[in-house]
């Protein structure tokens, strides 16, 4: 059995009412309207994520690569999260030769990893090489003080302000910008007043 630390997202260990669960679920579910072809989710965790894209969209993809860096969790992954369309496999976000091994994908997700990765940019570079011309981006993190400024989460780098994010992508022909709170993900700039501690980017090269 995996460890849960209170960080990763087990669904098997966790009450189908715990927030985390259910914002993680929502942002997969959104997800779904834009895969296709050949996924990729980076940072997969659990697996879970990987085998409700794979699930719905079924028709539309042709493989889902998801990778993750703790061999627990694919190991894991492998075993309670098979999907004949998904191959699960250990490999590191900012491995330089990651290109190379895996190649380009039509579509590409990663939530909740930007705050985990000190080398932001070896990371970002990775994913714009292997996303293939036209494909899509969809990726998250939650807000906080800033790069560098510390954090309440002991498993969190840093968390990026909403400018700092926004700042992220512009190589990128379109950038679409969501806001989340809980299950509800809605486009920026969201509703008056109301505080949205996730942001989403939905990325065309």
């Amino acid at each position: 059995m995996i460890k849960f630390t209170g960080e990763r997202i087990i669904p098997e260990l966790m009450k189908p009412t715990n927030g985390m669960l259910l914002e993680h679920i929502a942002r997969y579910h959104f997800a779904i309207y834009y895969a296709k072809g050949r996924v990729l989710d980076f940072a997969c965790g659990s697996g879970f994520g990987s085998n409700i894209i794979a699930s719905a969209a079924k028709k539309e993809i042709t493989e889902l690569i998801a990778i993750d860096i703790d061999k627990a969790a694919i190991t894991y992954a492998k075993s309670k999260y098979y999907h004949p369309l998904v191959t699960f496999q250990q490999e590191n976000a900012v491995d330089p030769t990651l290109p190379e091994k895996l190649g380009q994908f039509d579509v590409i997700v990663s939530f909740e990893t930007l705050e985990h990765v000190a080398e932001e940019k070896e990371f970002l570079e990775n994913i714009y090489q292997m996303l293939k011309p036209g494909g899509t981006l969809v990726i998250s993190t939650p807000f906080g003080q800033g790069r560098g400024m510390p954090t309440n989460e002991p498993f969190h780098v840093h968390q990026l302000t909403k400018d700092e994010f926004h700042g992220l992508f512009s190589r990128y022909d379109k950038v679409e910008f969501y806001f989340q709170r809980g299950v509800l993900v809605e486009p920026e700039p969201g509703r008056k007043g109301r505080h949205y501690p996730f942001g989403i980017a939905v990325c065309t090269k």
